[in-house]
């Protein structure tokens, strides 16, 4: 199964429609790793090496566990929310924006950065551990998903993205992280 490569789907947005304005950066792009994007069914749409040294597990199991992990971690920053009176059962399924969230965790060979949008797309940032917040980033990749793929009628929504522009915009943007 191939997520991203040779594509059928184009993009189909005007030439005179820009990429959505980036925000600043300055390093090489060496800082990001790999990116996931799931839909909110766990379906992985977008998977994406740069700088990924060790290939572990095959590519379907790793993205099982990734989203296995988020669920779990999501489901238990929302049932230790000191905040919240109402705590569902650990496991219990939330909606986007329901509960207390996480925006990154950080080991010593990684750090993961997350963000949901409100319709339930999830977007996943592996980087090098010392790099700083990228919620700013994932917002902007975010941005072009909605550009290059959402606004895209070739797309059928819950398939893999396979948009050769959406794929250039997100390898330009990449490259400027620090």
């Amino acid at each position: 199964m191939q997520f991203f490569g040779g594509s059928s789907l184009t993009s189909v947005a005007p030439e005179s429609s820009p990429a959505p304005a980036a925000p600043p950066g300055t390093g090489t792009g060496s800082n990001a790793q790999v990116i996931y994007v799931f839909n909110r069914n766990g379906v992985c749409l977008l998977y994406r090496e740069w700088h990924r040294p060790l290939r572990t597990l095959a590519r379907n199991q790793d993205q099982k566990l990734m989203f296995g992990l988020l669920f779990s971690l999501r489901s238990f920053t929302a049932k230790i929310d000191p905040t919240s009176t109402e705590h569902a059962n650990l496991g219990a399924p939330l909606l986007p924006g329901q509960g207390c969230s996480f925006h990154s965790f950080k080991t010593n060979t990684y750090k993961l950065n997350y963000m949901e949008s409100p319709s339930g797309i999830k977007l996943i940032l592996l980087t090098h551990p010392r790099t700083g917040d990228q919620r700013d980033a994932l917002k902007h990749i975010y941005s072009l998903y909605v550009e290059y793929v959402v606004k895209n009628p070739l797309y059928a929504p819950g398939s893999p993205i396979k948009c050769d522009l959406f794929n250039k915009h997100l390898d330009q943007y990449v490259k400027t992280l620090i």
